[in-house]
């Protein structure tokens, strides 16, 4: 299958082309924010002040750069566990935020607000940082320092390879991958 190049910002008309199982090929501004970045995030909302970017249509990464070599903008840029990220999602994509990369499973919450606010959850391939480094072009921290790795960045990429694993119309590669493979087997 032909993978699909799409750019950020992301709206409701780029997802509506995409469904789980697509490989894309990302390009553009994304940020990155683990759980502590996003617990900050969440505080910040409640107490009304602004978060360090505009969410709307926006994509975070799940990841925590290793540093990087001389002559590179980053080290390698492996996928982190989004569940980690689950109990601060939902909140994040009812203000806007379009787009989420990391690996394994979302819960139903995530999954909900994915679907009622039209967004879409990528996966990223655990074990391959180093080739998904290369498709980050330029990085830049621009929140939250003192959480060294964990910051929050802003990157320039140019076709990162995702799958679409949750999509708009409520979509679930996690699941439905393994009922086929049930299937398969039976």
């Amino acid at each position: 299958m032909e993978a699909k190049k799409i750019s950020t910002p992301l709206d409701d008309e780029i997802l509506k082309t995409l469904h789980i199982g697509d490989n894309v090929l990302l390009s553009g501004i994304i940020y990155t924010a683990r759980d502590a970045a996003h617990k900050r995030f969440v505080e910040a909302i409640k107490k009304g002040e602004q978060l360090p970017f505009e969410l709307n249509g926006q994509v975070i990464y799940y990841v925590g750069p290793a540093p990087a070599k001389p002559g590179y903008p980053i080290g390698s840029a492996g996928p982190t566990t989004s569940y980690r990220m689950d109990p601060y999602a939902p909140l994040l994509i009812e203000l806007g935020l379009k787009g989420m990369i990391g690996k394994g499973p979302r819960t139903l919450p995530v999954l909900e607000a994915i679907k009622k606010y039209k967004a879409i959850y990528f996966a990223a391939t655990g074990g391959a940082a180093a080739l998904i480094a290369r498709s980050i072009k330029e990085v830049e921290i621009i929140a939250y320092d003192d959480l060294g790795a964990e910051a929050v960045r802003k990157m320039k990429v140019e076709d990162l390879p995702l799958i679409v694993a949750n999509d708009i119309f409520g979509g679930d590669l996690y699941k439905e991958g393994k009922n086929k493979y049930a299937k398969e087997v039976a």
